[in-house]
C-alpha cells in the first residue's frame, strides 16, 4: 500500500468523522465513503502493487506530460547505451507498461548484465555516462534538476563500490562521465526528442491503449 496513498485516505476518513455530524452527514454515508476508500487502497495493494495512483495520474490529461518526462529520460539511458556500445533489451515508459513487466517502477531501461561485478576502469566508465544519462537528458529538455534518477545513482554507487576504486577516483570519475554524456546529449538533442517522442506513443495508459508494445531501444 503506498504511503501516500493510505496518507490522504486516513486524512478523508478524518475530515469525514469531524464534519460528518456538522454538516447534518449521516453516520451511513461516512462508514461507506470510508469502507470504499479502504476498500480501494486494498484493490490498488493487491492488483497495482500501490501504483494505483500513478497509474490514474497518467491516464489523466495532464499525464501525457508526466509521460513525456519519464521518456526523456529513458530515451537519454538509449542514446548514452548505444553510444558506448552497451545493448539494451527494453525500454519502458509509464506505470503500467512497468506493472505489465512485474517492474514497480514509471519508467525502466534494462541493459544486459556485465560480465563480471568488479569492471575495469573503462567499463566503469561507460556505466558511469549511461547510467547518468537519464538525468543529464531531463536536466536538458527542462533546464532543471532530474526528478528521476535514484535507481541509477544507487546502482552506480554499488558499481563503483566493488571495484576498489577510492571515493575521490569515483568522484572524479562520476563527474567526468557526466560531462561527457551531457556534451553528446547536446549534440544529439533531435534524436533524444525523436527517441522519446517514439516511446512515448508506445506508452500505454489506463483507457488509452498504446498502438504497439514498447519495443527494444534502437
Amino acid at each position: 500500500m503506498a504511503p501516500a496513498s493510505a496518507g490522504v485516505a486516513v486524512l478523508i476518513i478524518t475530515l469525514l468523522a469531524v464534519a460528518g455530524p456538522l454538516l447534518g452527514l449521516s453516520p451511513w454515508i461516512v462508514t461507506a465513503v470510508a469502507a470504499l476508500a479502504l476498500g480501494s487502497l486494498t484493490l490498488d495493494a493487491a492488483r497495482f502493487g500501490g501504483r494505483g495512483g500513478h497509474l490514474v495520474a497518467e491516464a489523466l490529461p495532464g499525464g501525457q506530460e508526466r509521460l513525456r518526462r519519464i521518456a526523456i529520460h529513458e530515451a537519454g539511458h538509449a542514446l548514452a547505451a548505444a553510444a558506448d556500445g552497451l545493448p539494451v533489451r527494453q525500454v519502458l515508459v509509464g506505470s503500467l507498461a512497468c506493472l505489465r513487466a512485474g517492474l514497480g517502477s514509471s519508467g525502466s531501461t534494462e541493459f544486459e548484465p556485465p560480465a563480471s561485478a568488479k569492471l575495469s576502469l573503462e567499463d566503469l566508465r561507460r556505466w558511469s555516462r549511461v547510467l547518468q544519462a537519464g538525468m543529464a537528458a531531463e536536466t536538458l529538455c527542462y533546464s532543471q534538476a532530474a526528478v528521476g534518477g535514484a535507481d541509477d545513482r544507487a546502482l552506480l554507487g554499488r558499481l563503483w563500490g566493488l571495484s576498489g576504486h577510492d571515493v575521490e577516483t569515483a568522484q572524479r570519475e562520476q563527474r567526468r562521465a557526466r560531462r561527457e554524456v551531457e556534451q553528446l546529449l547536446r549534440a544529439q538533442r533531435q534524436p533524444l526528442e525523436l527517441q522519446a517522442a517514439r516511446l512515448l506513443q508506445q506508452a500505454p495508459r489506463l483507457g488509452h491503449p498504446s498502438r504497439t508494445e514498447p519495443l527494444p531501444a534502437a
